[in-house]
């Protein structure tokens, strides 16, 4: 087992870690390792099965950032320990040049702001790098530095946002994208389809495997055929789905006989595939066909049996309607759960190895979304959720962007208690306000990749039944939050 050791300065600033048992090792090539990670007396020790070189992300405490997730740049394993705020420092240096380079090769306008910023970030890097004072004194120049790359990094994504969103209205080279959210039936009501009608173009009308067919056998159709007559009536674009959720507790009680038998369940599986696309074929264009299979959990699948069963659905779905655009959801598109060794597949391997069966696979939806704890993504800035968007463009597919955060870190009952509200990882305590800050500062970005098809809401109304906390656009009181301003500008992008 290989072992990696991280001095913190001064020791105490361990207390100001969030969770730092969540931290890992990823290899060069975007793979998790299975990383425990323990904090003793100011000292970060990190272990995983292999001894080869790797890069450490971690929640790290920034002022006026809250506590973004920071990768180090590679590192091979040594008897000295490293000082984590120096090489965060480094890798985040390393990873705003990249960028600049890239983009600035590509023909952006690299304002100069930025590069204002990137100089002073560097110059207090090389001061803390090569400093003769002691481990404080380079620990506030290394945490100086991450904070000055942050405002660098944040100054580059918003020029980039800006100018690309600029040449995609005046090229169309470029369709508009989707704008949408999750249906429920609050929407339907005259009080609330207005504050929708200025914020979507679009809707995901949710097909719950467990609503429909509580019983083997006994369907209940009418909430989704009210919902999807409501959106076609009034020309909405349509997402259906996701049809199967393999996330815990996200199948049919009934199927648990069948769990360990692996012929006859992907037949219950595909024949319900098969009854839902064939019942809204011509209707619903934009499936959804499974959700949440990299992660899994439901009837205690494992991670193989989840692979097959979601091409097995894909392969109905596309024999039933060779004409709609198939989609697969996937929890947690950084593989941070990979860190536990439960995994053997990252969620991009998932996928490809979906593409490349030839299936008929169109894109796949990424869920994003911060403040949620440990089963849900962790806090990233704005060019990490960049570079992860440019990772998952090599696979050539249409990508659809889920998004959520809370606007109150307070209890939610009509929330799935997986879903904890975790404050402090953000640039402010969690509000209705920093919900809308966030929202406004991913989005265009999201807009201006040219994969990306599709943006949505995870939630409409936070009265109804969610998965996320406190993510909806109207409050549990009916009253719609800051939010909707957001979206109202950002549908006119």
């Amino acid at each position: 087992m290989g072992v990696m050791r991280f001095l913190l300065h001064p020791p105490s600033f361990s207390q100001r870690l969030i969770h730092p048992e969540q931290a890992y090792l990823g290899g060069m090539d975007g793979r998790i390792f299975p990383t425990k990670v323990e904090v003793h007396d100011g000292e970060l020790l990190v272990r995983r099965p292999t001894s080869e070189s790797g890069k450490l992300s971690i929640a790290w405490p920034v002022a006026n950032f809250g506590h973004p997730v920071l990768t180090t740049a590679s590192l091979r394993e040594r008897d000295q320990p490293y000082d984590l705020a120096l090489e965060l420092a480094r890798g985040r240096l390393s990873e705003i040049r990249e960028s600049m380079a890239i983009w600035e090769q590509a023909g952006m306008v690299i304002p100069d702001a930025f590069r204002q910023a990137q100089r002073e970030a560097f110059s207090l890097f090389a001061q803390a790098s090569t400093s003769h004072g002691t481990k404080e004194e380079i620990a506030e120049l290394a945490t100086r530095s991450i904070e000055k790359s942050l405002v660098a990094s944040n100054l580059l994504m918003d020029s980039y946002a800006v100018q690309r969103l600029a040449n995609i209205r005046r090229t169309h080279h470029q369709t508009p994208g989707l704008l949408g959210c999750r249906m429920d039936d609050h929407l339907l009501s005259e009080a609330d389809f207005p504050h929708f009608q200025q914020a979507f173009n679009s809707v995901s009308i949710p097909v719950n495997w467990m609503d429909v067919e509580a019983e083997e056998g006994n369907y209940h159709w009418d909430q989704i055929d009210r919902q999807v007559n409501f959106a076609l009536d009034r020309r909405i674009i349509v997402r259906g789905g996701p049809l199967i959720d393999l996330s815990p507790n996200g199948l049919p009680v009934w199927l648990a006989p069948w769990a360990k038998d692996f012929q006859n369940l992907p037949s219950f599986v595909c024949d319900y595939i098969e009854t839902v696309i064939a019942r809204y074929q011509g209707r619903i264009r934009i499936w959804e066909i499974s959700a949440y299979g990299n992660t899994g959990g439901a009837l205690g699948l494992g991670e193989d049996f989840c692979l097959a069963l979601v091409a097995r659905t894909l392969e109905a779905a596309h024999r039933t309607d060779s004409d709609s655009q198939l989609f697969v959801r996937l929890d947690c598109p950084w593989g941070e759960y990979q860190r536990r060794g439960e995994h053997r597949l990252s969620p991009f391997q998932f996928v490809d190895a979906l593409v490349r069966s030839n299936l008929g696979l169109s894109g796949v939806t990424l869920d994003l979304n911060i403040g949620y704890g440990a089963e849900a993504c962790s806090a990233r800035d704005l060019l990490s959720i960049s570079k992860l968007l440019d990772f998952w463009s090599l696979l050539q597919v249409q990508i659809h962007v889920n998004v959520a955060c809370p606007s109150s870190a307070g209890p939610d009952p009509r929330s799935n208690p997986r879903y904890g509200v975790v404050d402090r990882v953000w640039n402010a305590p969690w509000s209705e306000e920093t919900q809308a800050e966030w929202m406004e500062q991913v989005i265009p970005i999201l807009l201006a990749k040219p994969c990306v098809t599709g943006v949505f809401l995870n939630n409409f109304h936070d009265a109804a039944a969610h998965r996320y906390p406190h993510a909806g656009l109207i409050s549990s009181a009916g009253r719609p939050k800051q939010m909707l301003t957001s979206w109202r500008r950002l549908l006119q992008y």
